[in-house]
């Protein structure tokens, strides 16, 4: 029996464009975007800020690494709300699970900055039962720790639970610690291969 769907946020249930971001940002600039990526993603530096690290902090280090682009580095930084958008399909999808009687949760890497910068993005979160966002418990996935931390703070049985992601190595860490869990390629394969799993574990 499955009787909760945890989702992961970003390109999820929301879309994340880091690539088109920035290259709307920086047109054309195909070297200055290379160095940006490596900047911001290199060595972990943005992951901690979804590990609730104040961003001060976090942005320091990324200019440390290369402070010949501090200027487009800012700009980067005060613009990163851009990099979200609705998804349309998300409140039906989960209005229909939600009315087929699943408890719905939420498991993100996510930071309070980007939060701030583009809250509208998250108005869908009423209709979850509840969830944990990384930066609030000091861990990100696919540490087993941050798996834990749900199963723990919902009283879940990871078999009772179905975890999707559309991160590979998210999806094997869930399976890891006992979850159901399904990698999101598009919404119409994770429906289907969503309803298909439900189907086969709630058979009477």
């Amino acid at each position: 029996m499955i009787d909760t769907v945890i989702f992961d946020v970003g390109n999820v249930l929301i879309d994340f464009d880091w690539d088109g971001f920035i290259h709307r940002m920086f047109p054309g600039r195909e070297e200055l975007i290379a160095e940006l990526d490596i900047a911001v993603w290199g060595s972990g530096r943005w992951d901690r800020l979804d590990a609730g690290d104040p961003p001060e902090k976090v942005f320091a280090s990324i200019i440390d690494y290369d402070p010949g682009h501090e200027h487009e580095l800012h700009k980067v930084f005060a613009n990163v709300g851009q990099t979200l958008r609705k998804r349309p399909a998300t409140p039906g999808w989960l209005e229909d699970l939600k009315a087929r009687g699943y408890r719905l949760l939420y498991l993100s890497n996510y930071s309070h900055y980007v939060m701030e910068q583009n809250p509208e993005v998250l108005d869908f979160l009423p209709l979850l039962d509840g969830g944990i966002f990384s930066c609030d418990v000091k861990l990100i996935k696919p540490d087993p720790r941050i798996y834990a931390a749900l199963a723990e703070k919902y009283s879940l049985n990871p078999p009772e639970c179905v975890f999707i992601d559309d991160l590979e190595r998210n999806v094997i860490a869930a399976r890891d610690f006992g979850f159901n869990a399904i990698q999101f390629g598009t919404l119409q394969q994770t429906q289907r291969d969503l309803n298909a799993l439900l189907e086969e574990a709630n058979k009477s």
